[in-house]
């Protein structure tokens, strides 16, 4: 078992990096937890909740974990289980922010002091708090991307319709973790006091505000993309019209040329043609075309066709 725990006092932060059946065991036999909750830690399509408990809290959370390679983000599940004189918490490897706290714990006396000293529910806080501030880096980079393709939409000569479509999906994925997020947080914050020694109104106070902007500035983003995805598709279609119409003035013109030429290619008698024709009248017939032609684009000049 990837297990690793820190005692400060008497308070056990107990840290479990991929949980397997094997774990669940093990706090099956060490801790009085309900059954289902431990089969909830394994499952990977559970709902952000919080079960109440008379001697603990078990809490599902989710993070987008944004992929900088693969410019994706995808969601990932953790949950914590929160007691008097433990807090418990399953996690895959990807959650560096928790990571780099436990790591943090480890080295520095202080540090379990300031972080552990104040109980469970406290330390549950400070974890939240470091996982929400490691996000904003993420916005940051959505905002950069946005901006580029900001330039790209009206860029006549690049196609920005699959970055568009790809940041949105990634938009979209963190809507969906951050905004059900907000509304556990808000559930977490009447139910973690019993478990902390500091009051938590203020520091939660502060947590809802960095996540009310998260979500704010998401919905932003929401509404942006939607706007560069209508742009683009006007453009698009304008852009696909300019081509279009060049390639109905092109045939406009050359038609007289066409039907000239092919009828002078006919098996048949025709004034001026093989039989009984001339240079004068090749070079009438070329005028009579061209005319014909340069009518037709005057007329489309006119009609600014062109």
């Amino acid at each position: 078992m990837n297990l690793k725990t820190i005692t400060w006092g008497d308070l056990t932060w107990v840290d479990i990096v991929q949980p397997t059946q094997e774990t669940t065991k093990y706090l099956g036999e060490h801790y009085n937890f309900h059954p289902l909750d431990l089969e909830d830690c394994l499952s990977r399509r559970q709902i952000a909740k919080v079960e109440t408990y008379p001697d603990y809290l078990f809490v599902i959370f989710h993070l987008p974990v944004y992929d900088k390679v693969t410019q994706k983000s995808t969601r990932k599940q953790w949950s914590a289980f929160v007691g008097e004189k433990f807090l418990i918490t399953l996690r895959p490897g990807e959650l560096k922010s928790l990571d780099a706290l436990f790591r943090q714990c480890e080295l520095s006396e202080e540090s379990q002091e300031e972080y552990l000293g104040h109980g469970s529910g406290y330390l549950l806080y400070r974890i939240l708090d470091r996982a929400v501030d490691s996000y904003f880096p993420v916005l940051s980079a959505i905002m950069s991307k946005m901006e580029d393709i900001e330039d790209d939409v009206f860029d006549e000569g690049i196609e920005a319709g699959k970055e568009i479509s790809i940041l949105r999906r990634d938009i979209i994925t963190q809507r969906r973790v951050m905004l059900p997020t907000r509304s556990l947080f808000m559930e977490l914050e009447m139910k973690l006091g019993r478990f902390s020694k500091a009051d938590l109104t203020v520091y939660f106070s502060d947590l809802m505000d960095h996540m009310n902007k998260i979500c704010e500035t998401l919905d932003e983003f929401s509404e942006v993309i939607d706007v560069y995805k209508d742009a683009d598709y006007v453009l698009s279609g304008y852009r696909a019209n300019r081509v279009i119409r060049a390639l109905f003035i092109f045939l406009t013109v050359l038609a007289p040329f066409i039907v000239v030429t092919g009828l002078y290619t006919m098996r048949v008698y025709l004034p001026g043609g093989i039989g009984s024709g001339s240079p004068q009248t090749f070079f009438v017939l070329l005028a009579l075309m061209v005319v014909i032609a340069g009518g037709l684009l005057y007329y489309f000049r006119r009609r600014r066709f062109i």
